[in-house]
């Protein structure tokens, strides 16, 4: 059926060309119905090519052609072409395709945006792009863009991620690097499907190297999937040697990487004589090590501020500290490198980390550029026991030796006088993150309430609410909560966020008081009420067919809560749930009601989860622990009406 369909297509062209008419490109109904399922859109097209023209010099060319069929997959009509002082952007075409394959428009100069794509953390980027955005009100349609960029800085060799997310099938995609002899392509080939293989060539003094794939579906998206980069082709590659402006390197192994970021920012820790006095002066005294970098690190969040720089050579060489102690701000490499020099005149060694922040883990096992950010690893050489103090140097509200779910659980490259080492930052478990949560619900005749609460949060379950205090005003925060809140018609009467950021893990206390019309539902003698308030986890839909990925719990938490319901004399329990205990591979659970001496009800519930992985097959045990979790959560108490 496909053949007769192509041997239509090629008729009905003909005819166009005889007739004079346009030769449609891309029709929609060019595209195989297996690619249509699940789709949000189709790349028809992607093809990407790097010619690697020297030590110190590559020059891409990309070639992208997409269909999208609904609004879910609208953001691939937009484009952005990142750039920077050692990258430019030679052209940016596009061309807009109706469903049968007409051009209806050409891109316009006036389409094309420069910006600061600066995200605030970023360790080699100038932030900038040529962004592009030819969203249609009408679907189906296609869009299509070709662009060149020229870099000088090779740091970076692109890699080719074919299939970048899921409801995203492939028609066509394929990438082409061309490399002199002597510059000999360092790449790693991951889930190329069968049949799929690199295809070597000479082209004259040149090393060309080829991969091309064709007609995937598109892949689901699925519950607590891991990252679609983990299951999806892909092909990473760096270079063997480069050079940016001037400064040569070695990209064979993490140490060398290590050693050229080292060289790159030698020397450029020296501090105004006046404040390594200051310095010395702050910690005069004090012998504990763990206790003077912490007043260094306070110093620091006091008296300086984040700046996105990126000045020096593609963003990796820094600012010098004594720049960074006049003007009182820097960039995450500025801050970090600045927070060292303070730490040395303060007597205490600490070393430079580079770190992919926000992000899946870097691939350990293929040593190349693959990081964002900087961070400041300080070891304790004077402690009773080997110990380590990780700061983050760009926030003036995190927490002292507090990496969290933004640089924690993952790989650092240490930059040190022999080189890089890789070295990990702090893991954080369920006994780090977690919530534990008194809520007193004071319930009338009429089944309306109000209700104290109190909660602490520890580690990566403070971290929410710790943005929300630091980044919002009183009213957004009201409003910020309030959105998170599970219940159906409350009103918040009082809020306060309180940090606790001298404990061994940061921790952030929470008063909320809520009035709740309507809590408990009457009918007849009876009032129905749900004790859990507040922790209802949902269930999970089964898989339709053979689930494709593994099970990956992300974060590791411990939740524990307590609600105290005090009831009017007219109402009595006429009936308690029974408890509920679940002891699995994918965390522990359990809840239960009780009678206090007073009458009060009090219901605990405790759920504790891992951060790990399960194979795909145990996706149906899964949903059978987070169903019977859901079941429990929604358990109602049945209070009987007395005339009492």
């Amino acid at each position: 059926m496909r053949r007769l369909a192509l041997v239509f297509l090629l008729l009905t062209a003909a005819r166009l060309v005889q007739a004079g008419g346009v030769v449609p490109k891309f029709p929609v109904a060019a595209i195989a119905a297996p690619l249509r399922e699940n789709a949000h859109a189709v790349m028809r097209l992607h093809d990407e090519t790097m010619q690697v023209k020297s030590v110190g010099r590559t020059i891409s060319t990309v070639h992208r052609v997409t269909t999208i069929f609904d609004e879910a997959g609208a953001h691939w009509a937009s484009e952005t072409v990142y750039y920077d002082e050692f990258t430019s952007v030679s052209y940016l075409r596009g061309v807009i395709y109706n469903e049968a394959g007409q051009g209806v428009r050409q891109l316009r100069a006036s389409d094309v945006h420069d910006r600061s794509l600066s995200d605030g953390f970023s360790l080699a980027s100038s932030g900038r792009g040529k962004t592009v955005d030819l969203q249609q009100p009408t679907y189906p349609y296609t869009v299509e863009f070709e662009y060149e960029v020229v870099s000088n800085n090779p740091l970076f060799y692109s890699s080719w991620y074919p299939q970048p997310a899921e409801q995203l099938a492939v028609e066509q995609s394929s990438f082409r690097v061309v490399t002199p002899v002597e510059l000999p392509l360092r790449f790693q080939e991951r889930h190329l499907p069968a049949g799929v293989s690199l295809v070597r060539s000479k082209v004259g003094p040149f090393d060309a190297y080829f991969w091309e794939v064709q007609n995937l579906p598109a892949v689901e998206d699925e519950p607590d999937s891991p990252p679609v980069s983990e299951y999806t082709p892909a092909v990473l590659t760096a270079p063997t040697s480069f050079e940016v402006q001037g400064h040569a390197g070695s990209l064979t192994s993490w140490q060398g990487l290590g050693q050229w970021s080292y060289d790159l920012n030698a020397g450029r820790d020296v501090l105004p004589d006046a404040l390594k006095a200051r310095v010395a002066a702050l910690v005069q005294g004090e012998t504990d090590e763990r206790a003077r970098i912490r007043k260094v690190y306070e110093f620091l969040q006091a008296n300086t501020r984040y700046i996105s720089i990126q000045l020096g050579i593609g963003g990796w060489q820094t600012f010098p500290a004594a720049s960074v102690a006049g003007n009182g701000y820097g960039d995450c490499k500025a801050l970090t490198n600045y927070c060292m020099a303070l730490l040395k005149a303060a007597d205490v060694t600490a070393y430079c980390a580079l770190v992919r922040a926000d992000e899946p883990d870097i691939r350990t096992e293929f040593p190349s550029s693959q990081f964002n950010h900087v961070v400041l690893c300080v070891p304790l050489t004077r402690a009773a026991r080997p110990d380590t103090v990780w700061l983050e140097c760009t926030s003036q509200t995190n927490p002292f030796n507090y990496m969290g779910s933004f640089t924690g659980n993952r790989h650092a490259l240490l930059v040190t006088p022999e080189g890089g080492k890789l070295v990990r930052t702090p893991s954080y478990g369920a006994t780090d993150n977690r919530l534990a949560r008194l809520s007193d619900v004071y319930l009338d005749a009429q089944g309306s309430a109000t209700a104290s609460i109190r909660a602490r949060l520890t580690g990566m379950e403070q971290e929410r609410l710790s943005s929300i205090l630091h980044g919002l005003s009183a009213t957004e925060q009201k409003q910020r909560i309030g959105d998170g809140l599970p219940v159906a018609n409350f009103s918040i009467t009082k809020l306060t966020l309180t940090p606790d950021n001298r404990a061994a893990m940061p921790a952030l206390v929470q008063i909320l008081n809520l009035t709740l019309p309507n809590l408990a539902a009457a009918s007849g003698k009876r009032v129905f009420l749900t004790p859990n308030l507040l922790s209802r986890l949902p269930s999970l839909p089964a898989a339709v067919g053979e689930r494709q990925t593994d099970i990956w719990l992300a974060r590791a938490f411990s939740h524990a809560d307590t609600v105290r319901i005090h009831l009017p004399a007219t109402l009595k329990p006429e009936s308690l749930p029974a408890p509920v205990k679940l002891t699995t591979a994918f965390g522990t659970y359990s809840s239960q009601v009780q009678t206090l001496p007073d009458g009060t009800l009090q219901y605990i519930r405790q759920l504790t989860m891992p951060r790990t992985r399960f194979s795909r097959t145990d996706y149906p045990a899964y949903v059978e622990f987070r169903r019977k979790i859901s079941s429990a959560d929604k358990v109602q108490l049945v209070l009987l009406k007395t005339d009492s």
